[in-house]
């Protein structure tokens, strides 16, 4: 499988990053063509970080050392990969570029998360829910949102599913399934303790488990049995709200649609039906 863009993982983690992997990831993402070039003592001197950093920043990326971080920006380079021109919402920003700001954020995450996302996890998730005789999806604050979003469009295909934003009805409902059930879990950072309390209950019940989750080292990412990435940057004044949300839709959207596909015929009709019982509301 082809590697994601390092820019656009780096992008996605930078709000988890520790002080020494951020200030590497910045640098990078400055400008990742002269990064390519530079020695690994001098990207070192760059961040203000040692070399033996560099070399555990290489590996928390999967990559085998810096010679193939190096190879990797090249490559990115010669693709021509976008790179964000502008930074964040500042206190003296006009109206327009706050907008113009927010507008490249969520279009950056949205085209980000396609990239990292893994189309072999993505299958396996699909397969995981197609084989589900129930599905409850997990998400507090923001996140419930895009789980309310994934039940209202797997119920409207005939998918028995609830979404749960309060633990209590979520380890209500986790405790009584089994093995030939699914669940998603959708978390930005990964490390929400309600969230991880829910996916634990069903997985010890022998659940498959899917996460939603920015963060590939997190706590929920090492429970589960499918993590689908997304990479969203948040700005300083829409920590874990804005950007973090459309990428999550986007990835549900993909379950979703790559579920639906599976038994076309029936999910079609059963789309006709959803529809027919509540167009007359529409005038309403």
């Amino acid at each position: 499988m082809m590697q994601p863009p390092i820019t656009a993982l780096l992008r996605g983690q930078l709000d988890q990053m520790g002080a020494t992997k951020r200030r590497l990831a910045q640098v990078i993402l400055d400008d990742p063509g002269r990064v390519s070039r530079m020695s690994i003592q001098a990207l070192a001197e760059a961040a203000g970080v040692s070399q033996a950093s560099v070399t555990r920043f290489c590996r928390s990326l999967e990559l085998d050392g810096y010679a193939q971080l190096r190879l990797a920006l090249a490559a990115e380079s010669v693709r021509g990969e976008p790179v964000p021109a502008e930074g964040d919402i500042a206190e003296g920003d006009d109206l327009a570029s706050v907008v113009s700001k927010i507008v490249r954020l969520d279009a950056q995450a949205v085209t980000d998360t396609a990239q990292v996302m893994s189309l072999a996890t993505l299958e396996l998730a699909i397969d995981a829910l197609s084989r589900a005789r129930r599905i409850d999806v997990y998400g507090v604050g923001a996140s419930a949102i895009v789980g309310a979003d994934l039940a209202q469009k797997l119920t409207r295909i005939g998918r028995p599913c609830v979404a749960y934003g309060d633990a209590h009805l979520g380890l209500t409902s986790a405790a009584l399934l089994g093995p030939d059930d699914a669940v998603v879990a959708v978390s930005h950072s990964g490390t929400t303790a309600d969230t991880l309390d829910m996916v634990r209950t069903a997985k010890a019940g022998g659940a498959a488990t899917i996460a939603v989750t920015n963060d590939p080292h997190s706590e929920l990412a090492s429970t589960v049995d499918h993590v689908l990435l997304t990479a969203a940057q948040e700005s300083v004044f829409r920590s874990g709200a804005t950007a973090s949300r459309l990428a999550q839709l986007l990835v549900v959207d993909c379950m979703f649609v790559g579920l639906a596909q599976r038994t076309f015929q029936a999910s079609q009709l059963a789309l006709e039906s959803t529809w027919r019982a509540v167009r007359h509301r529409a005038n309403r």
